[in-house]
Formats: C-alpha cells, structure tokens, sequence
C-alpha cells in the first residue's frame, strides 16, 4: 500500500512518523504481504479492509471512530468484528459504516446527528453496533450475535435498527453527517443529518437516526450510491444519475446553486454513459464507459481539473485527461485522483497543502499532475533489466478527507488493475441474468434452498430489480434509454423467462408468481421516479406465468389495472415504446389481454354471483382497457399489427351482442348507470366483420322500430282516425330500367330519413321479377353503373392507381352526389357489394378522420412519391433544387390554372422548415378544400341512411369493405358453399374437372371469374361464406362458353367432358366479360 497527504493523526497508517504531512507516496510497511480489499477515509481517521474480511483502523479517536481503544499511529484491527467477513467500509467526517458478506451494515463513531442509525442517546459509539439485516417495522428485531464488544463510551451497546427488516445491503456510502444504503432490491434508505436535504426525504424532515427508504425512487435499477460532505448521489445502470442535498457550488451539476430537499435527474449527463461516481466535501466527479471524467461543484482550488479555481454548476468534461482512457476515479475533500492504465499513472488535481496530491509539494494543482512514483503499467510481462521492488502497478486509488492511497503490486506478479467501469456483481442488486437463473435451476425440482428462493422472493418482488433486467447490452444500447427507448433486449427477456419458467421446476413457477402476486404489483404507483421504472411494464408480459389463465385475476389483470392508472407522463412514454417493438412482441401483448378477456367473459357467460358482479365489471373493464391502450398506438403509428388482430371471435358467441348495443346507446345517452354493466361496444376494435354486420342490423331493427312505435302513438293519439295506419316494414324502389336514376332520384327524395333503414325492395316496371335479393343486386350495379358514367363527368379517373375522385369541375347538380351517398348507405344496410373505387380517404373522411400523404400515394402514386422524396431530401437547398411554391397547377377544361394553397402561396417559397406544411396544404387541397360541397352533398346522402350511433364503430378499412368487399379470398370455401342445381352435384365428372380448374387458376383470372360471376372482383366483408353460387347445367353443347347472371351469383355451364375444354372456355367466357366497372 501507498500512502500520502496528511498523517497528522496518524491516519496515513504510517506508525509513529515524525511528518505531519507525506509529500509523495510511501510505502506501507503493515500492508506488506496483505491483499487490500477497501479503504475508507474520514477527515482525520482511516478504514482498511483486507482480503479475508478483517478490518483495521487509524488515525484520530476522540469520537470513537477507530472502533478500538490501541494505538492510532498504524492500522490496528477492530476485533468486535473478529466473527464478520466485511466487504465493505464508508466512512464520514467521523463515522464508519462497514458492511459484511451478508448483506448487515455494523456503525461506530460520531452519532451526533443519528448517522449511525441506531436510535441511540449517546454522542458516539465506540465499538461497532450491528444494524442486522436492517429490519422492518413489522418485523420482530433480532440482536446480533457473534460480536465481542469493548470499552463503550456513554453506555453505548450493541443494538439493533428498529425500522428497517431483513434486507440485504450491497453499498453504503458516508457523508459528513449522514449516510446512505442501497440494498440488493434497489432500495435506497438514508439516515443522519438532513439540515442541507442531504436525505432526500423533502424539507419537512429532520435528523433521521434510523435508515428511511426513500420512497420516491422505488423503481429505479440502481447500480451505485455515493455520498459528499452533505449532499448525495444515486447512479443507475443505465448512466442516469439523481442528485439531492448541498448545492451551494453548484456539486449537484443541475444549473443553479439551490439545495436540493428530494432526488433530481441530472439531465445533461443522462447520454454520457455514466459507470460511476464519487464525491468531495463540496464537489462532484464521474466516470464515463469511455473512460472519461467530468467534474462539477467547488472549484476554489483546483479540485475540478479545468485550469481555473471556477465553481461550476454543469458537468464538465476535464478536458486534460481527453486523451487517455481513466478507469478510477475517487475524491478527497478538495482534491481529485484519477488513474489511466495505459501508462500506469495516477494524476491528482485540487488541494495540495497537506501532500494529499503526492506531487512532492504542497501546492495546488488546477489541472491533471502525475502522482510521483515509479508507476508500471499492467501488460503481463516484466522486463528483466528492472528493479521490481521499485516499481508500483497499481491494483486500486483511495482517497478520502485530505489523504489518498494506492493499493499495489510489483510488476513480477501484478494483476491486472481495478476497472470501475466493470462493477464487482456481488455489490450490485439483483438482476434477472443466465448466470442467475442457471444458479436457480441446478437445484433439482422441489429441494429449492431457503436462500435461493430468498433471491427468487426478493428478485421479483422488487420493480427496480425486474427493471434492471434484459438490458440492451449489445453497443451499450440500454445508455440510449429515454422517453423513445427503452434500453431493453425484448428478446433476452422471453428467452431468460422462458428458460426460468419450466414445468419440471414448478416451485421456482410458485415462488416467481407468488412475488409478483403478494410483493410487486400491489405496490405499483400511478407516478414514477424515472423511464428507466418503466421498463417491467415491457417486459412482464414475455412472462409464462402473465399467460397463465390461473394467474389471469391474480396477476395478469392487477398488472393492467396498474397500467391504465398511470399518470399521463408515464403512460405517453409506455405507449412510445410500445410503438418501436417488432410486431410479434406488440402482438404478443394484444393476445394476452385478449385471452383476458375471452376468460372473463365465459365466466360471465356461466353466471356470476350478484355480489361478485362489481368486481367482475372492474376486471373487464381493465382488460378492454389496456387494448384500447394498445389500439391507440397500434392506430396511431400505422399499424404495427393489422386491425384485425384485435378483434375477439368469440365475442359474439359469449355475449348477447344485440343486448350489449342497446346498453351501450343508453349510456351514449344517459351516461354510466350503475346497474349496467361493461359494455364491450365502448370497445369496438375487438369486434370481427360478423359482430358490426350484427350490430348494424340491430341498429337497424332499432331504428325502424323506433319509427313504428312513434307512428303508432301519432295513429292511437288521434282519436279521430278509426283504424291505425299501416307502416310498410320494407322501402320499395319502382323504377325504369331506361330511367333508373331520375326514377331513383325522385323516390329516394320523397323518403323519410328513417324509411332508409328498412330493407329495401327493388321492382322494375314491367317485370314480374320477385326480389328475392337478385333484383336489388341488379338495381345496385344498373345505377352505379350509369352514375359513374363519364358523361356525367362527376368523378375523375385516375389511370395509374385506377380509382375514382370528386371532380371539381363537374357541372352536374349536387343531388347526384348525394343520392350516390344515400346509394352507398343503402348497399351497406342491404348487405350488397357495389363496385366503386374510391381510395380509403373518402371511408376516412366518412368516420370525420384526416386523409394523409398515403391517402394521396393510393390515388395519385407519381404525386405522392414526389411529395415523399420532397420530404426526404437530405439536403439545406431544397428550395434551389426543388423550385416549388405554396400552389398547385390544375386542368381547367384544356387550360392550366394557379391555385394558392394558402394565402399568398404564389410568393411562398417551399423550404427545409416549411415543406411538411406544404405536403399537408396539397393532401388538404386534394381531398378537402377542391371538393367540399361535392363531398359534403355525398356525405349527407351517406349519413342519411348510416347516420347511427353503430358508424362510430367501424375502421375506415372495415367500412371500405362493407361497401366494396375485401380481398380475403378463401377458394376452398367458395366450393365448400356453392350449390348446384339441374344435372349437376357435387361428385357430378363436370363439376369436379370445373373445380380442379378453376384451384389451378392464377390469382387474378380467379378474381377475374368473380367479376364474371358477381359484378364485383371482390367478397363481401364477411366472407366467402356469405358468397353462396349456384352452378347449373345447360343444355347446349360444348361448343358453348359459360354464362353469367350476376344478379343472382348464378353460372351456367355446359356439360364438358374434357378439361382442356372446359379450361379454354372458361378463360375465354371471363376475358371477354366487361363487368360494370367505370370505364
């Protein structure tokens, strides 16, 4: 061991020297042979530990901080802690704090502002009092044992700590006048002196004289806990550090020169990659993983490193020391000691009036100056020309009140150097790892140790542990962690808790659930300290145990009442990294919640008691609120899985669907009645195309009876009128086929808004035909068809993405757009496909939702690429290179024509900071402000027959596809479902050669046949079950080719014999189908 700096009190361990100061390092005769653990310094007394757990003190007594009554000139050992292996010492002004291999914390010396923490009277203590396992207010105190004790002044006696209970210590930390302890559960308690807010626990407490936990940072993974002469730092293992007390230089680095009475982040090093810190008496330093040192506080001499005697309220980098790699740093009151192992050196810089900076003066060092010594550095090799016992490889620097040390080697048998940037595991807080879980899981099932299910109790009932779990170590990824990451290894996670998770280990199974259950999420708050609390919001749900139907009520769905109770900062912050996560992990919260829900209600479906009915309802309503949670960011980020994976099949066979509509329109009315339970159409993403087909005919019914009851009560009111008059439950069209849309036009403008919701019946004049849905289907294809015929001009085709959009430069009358509304409404109540290609903007407009720069890629692909790359351009020059303006140039019969997207948009020039404005202009011009009367007549139209409460329910794609269809084709069950009529059955030779014909048939060609078949290329929104066909034979030859009669899905086809036949026909009847499409 070297020593230098002050040894007036003999705290240098020199013996009986006859300096009052040590100018440089000199060698320690007493450590010769021993292997030094750790050192702590108080302001006039020394703490060393050595390998074998044994402890020695020197220096100045007279507050019995040696803990022994010998010599205080050179190190003596403490025997009261004969029977403990310490690990660890911290010591303040004038106490100590040493902590064994078991987790108890042992106090000696000044108790004057409680430091010591063991609730006694007297001033100080002079042989060290056990805190054993500091124990818990519900726990029964237990003495310590195995202590010898000595001459106590005062009356002192060992005793215990009555506030805090079995928990386990991995670090303490002095200051001054208090101290701090950090437990392996990430729990931070405090004691001592708090006139400065040096505890933490706000400005309302004073001395504390037994540990306190600091509540306001449960949650938090820390990896360090440091504390300075009355301030004190927390560092977590993703670099974030939390500072609080003394601030009067500015040693808590957050701008200003105010105390501090609670923890603050410090925010400007939370990118810094922070490993560890240390504190002065009034000045701050810290470790990067790149082996850089920033330094803040009390500069007054030097202390800093900066050159200057400058206080400094903001960390800054101690730029003399850029160019090398520093792997410790530790502070005395006013000096600072770093060490690089390249060279082998250690620099000091601050106070150097009592030799503490080992220059061979006493002066001041403003800046970085090399310890003198024969410094070595490690490289495994010893040259042999050299005198080894003259040369020093330094193991490990101490420094503390106005002394500092150096623990080394000789270069023929030196290890390699301590690396603060690689922490000892075994005084770190538990953290879910291989290493851990292989430990757990060598034990055979079963047999699982006190001990270990101990860790397994504490590991999971601890946040601040799951927290600091599945680190994205990959890069030092997890450093990144912040409000849009979450520094977390989703994969490590569900590998690690899979492996952990086993059926042939069921009581690690219990212990992890029984944890989670009893000890973790009861304690969950709305309010959290920090992101990094965030995490096991992420990754509990990669748990087996989470999918466990057993563990649904007991765990799965606390879990998510405490994720919806989250306070809006939080909860933004869950919600954004949920949006980056790979869609099977986004995916794989979904289903969990999902089968929350499907278990809950066949519960419901057996009967819950009445007195279990509001627990039930607070159940559910948890459930279907996390996945409106995740519906939101699923939808609010472009579909990290596809809408549909949110929808519950079940739903409609465990609930009465129709039932729930209606207690859901009252409550849309009324409000939430207290006899009413959850109804899941609060919820609508959960519902499948066959549930909004349900609920639409309900809405329907509903509607229309609504409509006879009124007319009933207007019929009964009238005293007058002998019979009541008869209501038409159908709404009847009769129209000419040569004038179908005036005839339409004219009946539909004389119809109450509430007839629309009738079934309609279609009847063309001069025909017999009964509408049995066949007539209907041909009145939809007839009109659409004539109305989006171009000699109408009402609509523009666009060649490219071959869709349909308004056409501002119709002439026609604003009653066709609405009667092509109330046309689309109408197929939608009628459960008939129509063939129109609009883009989805106009279904978004429809549900009141903005049209984007897709929307304008899905109908002009050239104009949205361009706007694409407009926003992508890299470059500052976009104005120069892409020369545009707020306007845009449309066709105005044959002649160009200007329009200003805003006001003078001719003299805005499109640039770097203004282009997503113009991007946004153009979509609004496009879809909105070119358009607006059209679409608002088409949109009244469609409001009059679909104006319910039930539209609310639907996405843009879902009422996309109760107009037109969707392409979820499923060839094997459209045979499944085709009937046959005449000669033909299944098994008939003709039949079965059509259907190996029609599988081997490309994609399209199929589509291709339902346009033949159907009038449409599309399915209905639920399914090719509901596409029933009809085959029938003819009785032509086979020279004939198939024939269509779309109104009624119906195909004649000639008795063919051979495939090829039938093949070559086939594709010869489709091709030359023309279909009722636009053009």
């Amino acid at each position: 061991m070297l020593c230098w700096g002050n040894a007036s009190f003999g705290q240098l361990g020199l013996g009986g020297i006859d300096e009052e100061i040590v100018l440089e390092p000199r060698k320690s005769d007493f450590f010769i042979n021993k292997k030094v653990r750790d050192v702590g310094c108080g302001l006039r007394h020394t703490v060393f530990v050595l390998d074998d757990g044994t402890v020695y003190t020197c220096g100045c007594n007279d507050l019995g901080q040696l803990g022994h009554e010998k010599s205080r000139k050179k190190p003596e050992q403490v025997v009261a802690l004969d029977a403990q292996n310490i690990v660890a010492v911290s010591c303040g002004e004038a106490h100590t704090l040493a902590l064994n291999d078991k987790g108890q914390v042992y106090a000696w010396g000044l108790d004057s502002d409680g430091q010591l923490g063991l609730l006694g009277s007297e001033e100080c203590i002079r042989v060290p009092s056990c805190l054993p396992k500091i124990m818990s207010i519900d726990t029964l105190v237990r003495t310590c044992s195995g202590l010898s004790f000595g001459r106590i002044r005062s009356g002192g006696s060992i005793r215990n700590i009555k506030s805090l209970s079995d928990i386990q210590i991995v670090q303490v930390a002095c200051g001054y006048y208090h101290s701090l302890a950090l437990s392996k559960a990430s729990e931070v308690f405090c004691w001592g002196q708090n006139k400065y807010g040096q505890l933490g626990l706000g400005i309302d407490y004073k001395k504390q004289t037994s540990p306190q936990l600091i509540k306001s940072l449960l949650g938090i993974p820390f990896m360090q806990i440091a504390a300075g002469g009355a301030h004190s730092f927390v560092l977590t293992l993703s670099g974030a550090i939390f500072g609080w007390g003394r601030n009067k230089f500015g040693q808590l680095g957050l701008n200003d020169e105010n105390d501090r009475y609670v923890p603050n982040l410090l925010k400007s090093l939370r990118t810094q990659k922070i490993v560890y810190i240390c504190c002065g008496e009034d000045h701050t330093a810290a470790l990067t993983k790149e082996g850089g040192v920033f330094t803040f506080g009390a500069g007054g001499y030097g202390q800093l490193g900066h050159n200057s005697t400058s206080h400094e309220i903001n960390p800054r980098k101690v730029f003399e020391l850029m160019g090398s790699i520093v792997t410790q740093i530790a502070c005395g009151r006013q000096h600072t000691s770093a060490f690089v192992p390249s060279s082998g050196r250690i620099y000091s810089f601050g106070l150097g009036g009592n030799g503490q900076l080992g220059t061979g003066s006493t002066s001041n060092r403003k800046s970085p100056f090399t310890v003198k010594g024969n410094w070595f550095p490690y490289n495994g090799q010893c040259p042999p020309d050299i005198d080894s016992e003259e040369y020093f490889c330094v193991k490990r620097i101490f420094s503390g009140g106005d002394q500092s040390f150096s623990h080394y080697s000789n270069p023929q048998n030196c290890g390699p150097p301590d690396d603060f940037r690689c922490p000892d595991p075994s005084r770190q807080i538990w953290t879910v790892n291989e290493a851990l879980i292989q430990k757990w899981l060598s034990y055979p099932s079963g047999r699982v140790p006190v001990e270990i299910a101990n860790e397994i109790d504490g590991t999971f009932s601890s946040s601040g542990c799951l927290n600091g779990s599945f680190l994205a170590v990959s890069n030092d990824d997890h450093y990144r962690t912040g409000t849009r990451f979450s520094g977390v290894d989703m994969n490590a996670a569900r590998l690690l808790f899979h492996k952990l998770i086993q059926p042939d280990h069921p009581q690690i199974s219990q212990q992890v659930a029984a944890s989670l259950e009893k000890n973790l999420i009861p304690k969950l708050t709305s309010s959290l300290p920090d992101v990094e609390a965030l995490r096991f919001y992420l990754t509990l749900p990669e748990c087996p145990l989470m999918s466990d139907s057993n563990n649904f009520t007991t765990i799965a769905i606390p879990f998510g009442t405490a994720l919806v109770n989250l306070e809006k900062a939080p909860l933004k912050v869950l919600e954004n990294w949920w949006s980056v996560l790979e869609p099977p992990l986004f995916l794989k919260i979904v289903e969990l919640f999902k089968e929350v829900v499907v278990h809950l209600l066949k519960l419901y479906k057996i009967g819950i008691p009445p007195s279990e009915r509001r627990i039930f309802n607070s159940f559910l309503h948890t459930a279907l609120k996390v996945l409106e949670i995740l519906h939101r960011v699923n939808e609010k980020t472009g579909q990290i899985i596809q809408y549909d994976k949110f929808y519950i099949h079940e739903v409609q066979e465990l609930i009465d669907i129709r039932n729930d509509y209606i207690n859901w329109v009252q409550q849309q009315a009324y409000g939430m009645l207290a006899d009413i339970p959850v109804t899941i159409c609060t919820y609508p993403f959960v519902f499948d195309a066959q549930a909004k087909t349900t609920l639409l005919q309900t809405d329907a019914v509903l509607q229309m009876q609504m409509a006879i009851d009124q007319a009933h009560r207007q019929n009964v009111s009238s005293l007058f009128l002998p019979v009541i008059e008869s209501v038409n439950p159908c709404l009847i069209l009769v129209v000419r086929r040569e004038n179908i849309v005036g005839d339409a036009m004219e009946v539909l403008r004389k119809t109450k808004n509430i007839d629309y919701k009738k079934p309609l019946k279609v009847i063309f004049v001069g025909e017999d035909a009964v509408d049995a849905g066949g007539v209907r289907k041909e009145f939809f294809l007839l009109i659409m068809r004539e109305l989006l015929d171009p000699k109408y001009g009402m609509f523009r085709y666009y060649e490219d993405s071959r869709l349909i959009w308004f056409s501002d430069k119709t002439f026609e009358d604003s009653d066709l757009f609405h009667l092509i509304g109330v046309i689309c409404g109408l197929a939608i109540y009628n459960f008939t496909i129509v063939d129109l290609h609009f883009p989805l903007a106009l279904y978004k407009k429809l549900l009141k939702k903005k049209p984007s720069l897709d929307d304008l890629k899905e109908l002009m692909p050239d104009v949205g690429r361009s706007m694409q790359q407009l926003l992508d351009y890299p470059e500052d020059d976009v104005e120069e290179t892409f020369c545009l303006n707020f306007t845009i140039t449309v066709e105005n019969f044959g002649a160009t024509e200007v329009k200003e997207l805003v006001l003078n948009g001719a003299d805005t020039a499109v640039n770097k900071q203004n282009r997503h404005e113009f991007v946004d202009a153009y979509v609004d011009y496009i879809f909105n402000k070119s358009v607006a009367s059209l679409f608002d007549a088409f949109h009244a139209g469609f409001h009059k027959v679909c104006g319910g409460k039930v539209l609310q329910l639907f996405q843009p794609n879902e009422l996309q596809a109760m107009v037109i269809g969707n392409t979820n084709y499923d060839w094997k069950e459209l045979e499944k479902n085709t009937e046959y009529k005449g000669e033909y059955w299944a098994e008939h030779p003709t039949i079965k050669i059509f259907w190996e014909v029609f599988h081997e048939l490309p994609l399209e060609k199929k589509k291709q046949f339902l346009l033949f078949l159907t009038g449409s290329d599309r399915i209905p929104i639920l399914g090719m079950k509901s596409l029933k066909l009809v085959i029938q034979s003819t009785g032509g030859g086979e020279e004939y080719l198939p024939v269509s009669h779309t109104c009624f899905n119906l195909l004649d086809l000639p008795k063919y014999t051979e495939k090829e036949t039938l093949r070559s026909k086939l594709i010869q009847a489709i091709d030359h189908n023309e279909g009722f499409s636009l053009i």
